[in-house]
């Protein structure tokens, strides 16, 4: 007898055109292996608006593909995959990581547009299984950008930022340029990195960043929106009844509630039940740390370190004063008014023109949430950086709607970050991620909070501004959101 396989497929990412639409399709089992056992898990991959250029950001768009498959309707285990024997569609390059985690998908040349990559075929190392098994399959695609290797500043100008970095030895003014990858000295003399100490929330000034803790000097992959809910739900609707019960964003520890909160929907009734979202496209609050963590760990990635942060706003180019992620210290000052709330096609009826638009405490009026991802490029009367709200390299919301949780300088655990990926196993008991190095699941030290939320105000979602750079939070709220990174193959 043949290993008969099943198929099913999940997207990690909302169904919206606004939002790029990434879709899995088409999925099917070709050319099994059976001496090698392996086999090509084949589909067809597209999402809306993609882009590659060669001048000015040089970056591209992507799509990171992972594979979760079970056994007999057992656990659900993440895929190994190869280069070897992998085929990418015509016009498409195809990039699995050395360990075999999962792929990036992106275009092999320049160009802007929709992309629908056909019969893409992944090699899936399925090992050795009983002839009777039954084994079905999920592919799981996130969109994401890429940031080029290169130098950049963090910090200075003469904005008033909360505790924003500088160069050691100079003005507060002062930015500081990274050019590599090498060991950097927290200090207060030339030739260090430094910040100021506005307030006890920014560090302690001190310290050594090895020349492993991600600088954003390297090339990295950062995902181009906030989780949503639907990726959050494409990752707890895989786990056991066991793994749930510390993941439940309904919980008393969480929302506590399976009704509407703060425009978080998720809702779930416990058991083997799946839980549900009626804004599948909004960015998801209330997830605590150890949430996030395990949703990194699970998909592959890892978390962003605020120094990749800082480059993923501005890319190159020197900080000017108290800029947004837009590259300006332009903003709109209006209550929005929002259509279609909570579907695909939600949007903004009065953006502002010619000057940043996010949602924060002066523009969200009566919304009194996040609101979905990409609402802004979809919104904007003109397709520009400052009305899109977009970073340098084109990555979205880095300034309002969720915070973001980056990985601080400013403590002991923060610094002792390694930058290792997530090997798509997360805890059998606990539900928790593993990884080594990580800010911490229990206490939450290690984790920088950057970008402000729909409630702070201006001040707080400035690219430099670190008013809580090494708050110690473990828990979440209706204000607390986060993106995965991953360093490039």
């Amino acid at each position: 007898m043949k290993t008969k396989f099943t198929l099913l497929f999940i997207i990690l990412f909302s169904y919206t055109i606004h939002s790029n639409n990434i879709r899995v399709n088409n999925i099917s089992l070709e050319n099994l292996n059976e001496v090698s056992n392996w086999v090509h898990v084949e589909f067809d991959l597209a999402w809306d608006n993609s882009w590659r250029i060669s001048s000015g950001p040089s970056n591209w768009d992507a799509a990171w593909v992972f594979i979760k498959y079970r056994v007999n309707n057992g656990t659900w285990t993440h895929g190994i995959i190869s280069q070897a024997n992998s085929v990418a569609s015509p016009g498409a390059t195809l990039d699995v990581t050395s360990d075999g985690i999962g792929a990036f998908v992106y275009r092999d040349s320049d160009g802007s547009g929709n992309v629908n990559y056909q019969n893409m075929q992944i090699r899936w190392n399925f090992g050795s299984t009983d002839t009777d098994d039954i084994i079905d399959i999920q592919v799981f695609a996130i969109e994401m950008v890429y940031v080029p290797e290169g130098s950049f500043y963090v910090g200075g100008t003469t904005g008033d930022e909360a505790n924003k970095f500088h160069s050691g030895g100079f003005s507060t003014s002062s930015s500081f340029r990274i050019t590599s990858e090498a060991a950097l000295t927290i200090a207060n003399t030339s030739g260090n990195l430094y910040y100021t100490a506005t307030n006890a929330n920014g560090g302690d000034q001190t310290g050594v960043l090895s020349a492993s803790y991600p600088k954003g000097f390297n090339d990295f992959y950062a995902m181009k929106y906030e989780v949503t809910e639907s990726q959050w739900l494409g990752f707890f609707n895989s786990l056991t009844e066991n793994q749930k019960t510390n993941r439940d964003v309904t919980d008393a520890n969480h929302k506590n509630s399976d009704a509407v909160v703060s425009r978080n929907t998720i809702a779930w009734t416990g058991g083997t039940a799946s839980a549900t979202t009626t804004a599948p496209d909004r960015a998801i609050s209330y997830l605590n740390i150890a949430d996030m963590n395990a949703y990194m760990d699970w998909t592959g990635l890892r978390p962003l370190s605020e120094l990749e942060y800082e480059k993923a706003c501005r890319g190159p180019i020197i900080p000017k004063p108290g800029e947004f992620a837009w590259g300006s210290a332009n903003i709109a000052s209006n209550d929005y008014t929002l259509v279609n709330s909570g579907f695909s096609s939600e949007r903004i009826t009065n953006p502002e023109t010619n000057t940043g638009n996010a949602i924060y405490s002066l523009t969200n009026g009566s919304i009194d949430g996040p609101v979905r991802n990409g609402i802004f490029a979809a919104s904007a009367v003109n397709n520009n950086r400052e009305e899109t709200g977009g970073s340098y390299y084109g990555i979205m919301e880095l300034s309002g709607n969720l915070y973001e949780r980056c990985v601080t300088v400013g403590t002991l655990q923060g610094r002792n970050f390694t930058g290792l990926h997530g090997n798509g196993i997360i805890s059998s008991t606990t539900g928790n991620g593993t990884v080594s190095n990580w800010p911490n699941n229990t206490t939450g030290d290690g984790y920088s909070f950057r970008g402000g939320s729909w409630l702070n105000g201006s001040d707080f979602i400035r690219v430099s501004d670190r008013y809580d750079g090494a708050s110690i939070i473990s828990s979440g709220n209706n204000r607390l959101g986060f993106r995965a990174a991953r360093t490039a193959p």
